[in-house]
């Protein structure tokens, strides 16, 4: 008796017009006459416009022969026969596909819906029993695969992280009428698993009234249903996957990489390089023909000045081929290299298109949804309180005279900051570029904090122009408070540094771990810190690193300092 249902893969085509003549046109037709594929024109049958190809390639000797036959100097020939279809049908004037072996792969990438799969998922799993999920992490090269055969929570996987990207999700579906959601007879089956990602992987009927019917009730669900309230965060960051719209964020960033001031750009630390950055003493920058430009840090100016005489329409290409190299001495030097890594991936930017919101980072662009960007700074104004638990002292500026001849207020160095402020607060110690030894790596070493405030609260203390000194310092804390709290001879060292710094007035216990962190933050030139003026990847990277912490039984804090500003002249300017 044949199968009234059979596992495939279903996927929703953009741009292709729901008659047999446009599906064809939409395929690769080099690839279909290397395949040596059938094509057949079924829609009499099916009731619906429909395309169906078909192919099967032979070979005389499978690829792996030859290498079995020098291992063993036996003699092995082995046929082998690759075979695929693929069935195209348009119902209700949408195109749709289904795979069949290795169908799948006469279907170009730029005709699938990306976010076809995954939004159906999240509206038709029962968050309770989710089995599998791929994600990655936003900002980290980093991709997570988790598997629970049996089914598991949403909060038991850990979803929720705020900078992590929902590729695809697999689970048991929540009651939907489907072909395959009932026996021969009529009854309810046993729980069917489904599969969204780009595609949605699940049973389907195998004749053309069942087929039609559970797409058009896929559809309908897609049309009329909310996605359930425990999985609605995946659709709050999605990559930017249709060439259309990427193209028209490249314009629009080529245009104000072009202009004289740019708010909307900061410079960025790419996830391969964020260990990397911490060794750095010199960074070589290459854009263009240009011989590259060393500097003891990013230097932003440089980037955007390099990027502004570049033609229109060239410069997003003219980045990704330009370099920025760090070093870990500043001769620069072949034997110092620590690494290099496209320009591209230096700086973000953040673009509106009406009421959506786009953000560039790591060389990609990524749409927030309101509602992500909502409950984003709700997080992160948990960690804002009314009233700070420390009192910091405001951070003093002078005036210098700059290369051009302008006076300019410059804030004071960082490490005189932490030593003024450690000096005017009772019972402070100042532990500024006080290292102790990476367990991990001897020839490194790690700083733990800044200030160590009385009652053994790691202070980590920073000025930042930009989004790039607050991923390090968000990074600092969580290396800190990990090896604090997992080496011993971390402990003892630290330990020892305080004694030593404050001169025996203060110790620590020999099995001190911290409780609490707070970030003490001088925004820009003293603006207001908060969550709204943070820069847009800043919220990401410090509700991930509170999160982190927290887990580890750690409190995180956010101090904004004030800006002491010298009296105002007639020819001040600011620099950071």
């Amino acid at each position: 008796m044949p199968r009234t249902t059979s596992r495939r893969r279903l996927y929703r085509l953009l741009d292709v017009a729901p008659t047999p003549a446009a599906m064809l046109d939409a395929l690769d037709l080099e690839q279909l006459t290397a395949y040596h594929a059938d094509v057949h024109d079924p829609s009499e049958f099916l009731g619906v416009p429909a395309l169906r190809v078909t192919f099967g390639i032979d070979k005389d000797e499978a690829a792996w022969c030859d290498e079995l036959v020098q291992l063993t100097d036996e003699d092995v020939r082995e046929r082998e026969r690759r075979t695929g279809a693929l069935l195209l049908l348009a119902v209700d004037s949408t195109v749709y596909a289904v795979g069949y072996d290795q169908g799948f792969r006469l279907l170009p990438t730029h005709l699938k819906d990306q976010s076809f799969g995954l939004s159906v998922a999240i509206r038709t799993i029962d968050p309770q029993h989710v089995r599998d999920f791929t994600a990655n992490q936003l900002g980290a090269a980093r991709t997570d695969i988790s598997i629970v055969p049996g089914g598991t929570s949403v909060p038991a996987l850990g979803l929720r992280a705020h900078s992590r990207i929902v590729r695809s999700l697999g689970g048991y579906l929540d009651n939907i009428d489907l072909t395959a959601s009932a026996d021969s007879s009529g009854r309810p089956s046993r729980a069917m698993t489904v599969e969204g990602g780009v595609g949605l992987h699940l049973k389907l009927g195998t004749t053309p009234g069942t087929l039609i019917a559970d797409i058009r009730t896929i559809a309908a669900l897609l049309e009329n249903t909310d996605p359930n309230p425990d999985l609605a965060f995946v659709e709050h960051i999605k990559p930017v996957t249709a060439p259309a719209l990427r193209k028209t964020l490249d314009e629009q960033l080529d245009m104000i990489l072009g202009q004289p001031t740019v708010d909307s750009i900061c410079s960025a630390i790419p996830a391969e390089q964020i260990d990397d950055y911490t060794h750095a003493v010199t960074y070589a920058i290459k854009i263009g023909d240009c011989a590259p430009f060393s500097t003891d840090t990013f230097d932003l100016d440089y980037f955007l000045i390099r990027a502004r005489i570049i033609k229109p329409g060239q410069r997003i290409e003219a980045l990704r081929r330009g370099t920025v190299a760090l070093y870990r001495r500043e001769r620069a030097s072949a034997t110092d290299h620590l690494s290099t890594t496209s320009a591209l991936k230096w700086f973000e930017a953040h673009i509106a298109l009406g009421a959506r919101r786009f953000y560039f980072l790591d060389g990609a662009w990524y749409e927030f949804g309101a509602a992500y960007l909502r409950t984003l700074r709700e997080t992160v104004a948990l960690l804002f309180p009314a009233n700070p638990s420390l009192d910091l002292p405001a951070w003093q500026y002078s005036l210098d005279v700059n290369k051009k001849g302008k006076t300019v207020r410059r804030p004071i160095r960082e490490a005189a900051y932490n030593e003024q402020a450690a000096k005017n607060r009772t019972g402070w110690v100042c532990l500024d570029q006080k290292n102790v030894n990476n367990p991990i790596k001897a020839t490194n070493a790690v700083e733990i904090c800044d200030l160590l405030a009385p009652d053994n609260t790691l202070v980590l203390v920073k000025k930042a122009h930009d989004s790039a000194p607050l991923s390090h310092l968000c990074y600092q804390a969580h290396v800190a408070v990990e090896l604090l709290q997992q080496t011993p001879s971390v402990r003892a060292q630290f330990a020892q540094q305080v004694r030593i710094q404050s001169d025996g007035r203060r110790t620590l216990p020999e099995n001190f771990t911290p409780r609490r962190v707070v970030f003490a933050i001088l925004l820009k030139a003293g603006e207001r810190l908060t969550p709204d003026t943070l820069f847009p990847f800043s919220l990401i990277t410090l509700a991930q690193t509170a999160q982190v912490l927290n887990a580890r039984g750690v409190q995180v804090e956010v101090v904004g300092i004030e800006a002491a500003l010298p009296p105002a002249t007639n020819r001040l300017s600011e620099a950071a």
